[in-house]
């Protein structure tokens, strides 16, 4: 009687017996961690106006570290230095959760204030 094989070939090496620095690497791309911020901002930033736009970020990825530049709409009147850093807070959390990324410099810009709408009709002066 002849023994036939089942074309199984030997196991490789488990990923466990491979050192770290050979089994490769994971790159995640800049416009991944971006939407990663923007959607961070748009948590953190609290409710908006109907007519504001979305935050949108753009990021610097150099190894382990992003430095995220994001781009808000806010209404007004509003405490804006607290929802600024709210937002640098809650951007730095997801990165750092999401991505594995060190968050260094997180720099929010203002691009407009919405105030309320009833401002535009009561809130004009008379002459």
């Amino acid at each position: 009687m002849t023994a036939v094989s089942g074309g199984l070939r030997e196991p490789r090496d488990s990923p466990a017996a491979v050192p770290p620095g050979e089994r490769g690497a994971t790159r995640i791309a800049d416009r991944v961690v971006a939407k990663i911020a923007a959607r961070a901002a748009r948590e953190a930033a609290g409710p908006l106006p109907p007519d504001a736009a979305r935050p949108y970020a753009s990021v610097a990825v150099h190894q382990d570290t992003a430095r995220v530049r994001v781009h808000v709409e806010l209404g007004y009147p509003a405490d804006i230095g607290a929802r600024c850093g709210r937002v640098r807070h809650r951007i730095v959390q997801r990165v750092r959760t999401l991505a594995g990324m060190a968050v260094p410099e997180v720099v929010v810009h203002v691009e407009r204030l919405h105030p309320p709408a009833e401002y535009g009709a009561a809130g004009r002066r008379t002459r």
